[in-house]
């Protein structure tokens, strides 16, 4: 049995959850407060929310040491007490978490070896060193280093000690999926944002369509008005010459696994995520940008990805990512008769 413990915030940590459990052989115990996800076929305990008011929010960080950990919160109580009982119960011979240090070091402290999936990012603060410490690998969903790779774009082996990182490339819902038959409109740029919040407006995307006179923009965006009903994203992005994507994760990975041309924009996150993506994915050739950028600058940008292609996307998101994390879980979880 393997426990796998998702974190709420956005969509992202659910679909990995999915994508790689299609393939795990051992079977996997979900733990979250998020909702359960359709295509998640094992066992899912729901957990209380660690977040609800009041929340003492000073002491959240325990001085600096975690990451949140509130005083007196009955939701956290009630959360670390229902993971306790479930690794006392199945008895897990590996735990999953994507992700928090918290849960990490609770498993942990229940003498379950741990798998803490990777985040790209500026993570040299005491709670991850002391995540990454406790765990018996770091699953990092993107490729290893070129040998050319900037190397202030921080991998987690270098900010924590000796702890293994198993680099399985970038993985998504999409992954398998044949491309269409029908070849993408030409000048057909599609917005693709997620749910874990924006910093691009609705006249930030005006504004870049008004700069872009021979291109015609589609929007799929949680919460904008410029969205339009229809079918789903993946028939959108095949109708698309040209994606401009946020810079999570899964987004990411779904452009890369309909190989399509790109602007990649980091949004600022907690540690710096999305811009440490964006470096690498500029050192595999992408266009990728730390910011959004001023509508002027949008013809040209346009023009980069058109030229630069889908052929960078081979390296970043092979297509059996999802794969390989379940082979490596399945061994892990192995090791500990």
């Amino acid at each position: 049995m393997i426990g796998w413990y998702v974190h709420h915030h956005g969509s992202g940590h659910l679909q990995r959850l999915v994508a790689v459990t299609r393939h795990l052989r051992t079977p996997v115990t979900a733990l979250s407060s998020a909702a359960r996800p359709d295509g998640f076929r094992g066992e899912w305990v729901q957990l209380e929310r660690d977040d609800a008011l009041p929340v003492d929010t000073a002491s959240a960080t325990a001085a600096g040491a975690l990451h949140w950990v509130p005083l007196h919160h009955g939701g956290l109580r009630g959360r670390s007490a229902a993971i306790t009982a479930w690794i006392d119960r199945a008895a897990p011979r590996l735990f999953v978490t994507d992700v928090s240090v918290e849960v990490t070091a609770l498993a942990r402290l229940c003498g379950v070896p741990v798998v803490v999936v990777a985040m790209l990012g500026d993570r040299g603060d005491p709670a991850h060193r002391l995540g990454r410490s406790l765990a018996r690998a770091l699953l990092a969903p993107w490729p290893g280093d070129r040998a050319d790779a900037d190397r202030s774009d921080t991998d987690p082996a270098s900010n924590g000690g000796e702890t293994p990182v198993v680099h399985v490339g970038a993985f998504s819902r999409f992954d398998g999926r044949a491309p269409s038959a029908v070849a993408p409109e030409p000048g057909r740029v599609l917005a693709l944002w997620g749910s874990g919040g924006r910093e691009v407006s609705d006249e930030d995307f005006r504004a870049a369509a008004a700069a872009t006179p021979g291109w015609t923009w589609e929007h799929r965006v949680p919460g904008s008005a410029l969205s339009a009903p229809g079918d789903d994203v993946w028939a959108a992005l095949q109708r698309a010459e040209v994606v401009v994507v946020h810079g999570g994760h899964n987004a990411v990975a779904e452009v890369a696994a309909a190989r399509r041309a790109a602007v990649v924009v980091a949004q600022e996150r907690p540690f710096d995520e999305q811009v440490r993506r964006a470096g690498r994915l500029r050192a595999e050739g992408l266009v990728a940008l730390d910011r959004w950028p001023a509508p002027a600058e949008w013809p040209a940008l346009l023009e980069r990805a058109r030229a630069v292609g889908a052929e960078p996307w081979h390296r970043w998101a092979p297509g059996d990512g999802a794969q390989r994390a379940a082979a490596f879980l399945d061994e892990a979880a192995g090791e500990h008769p």
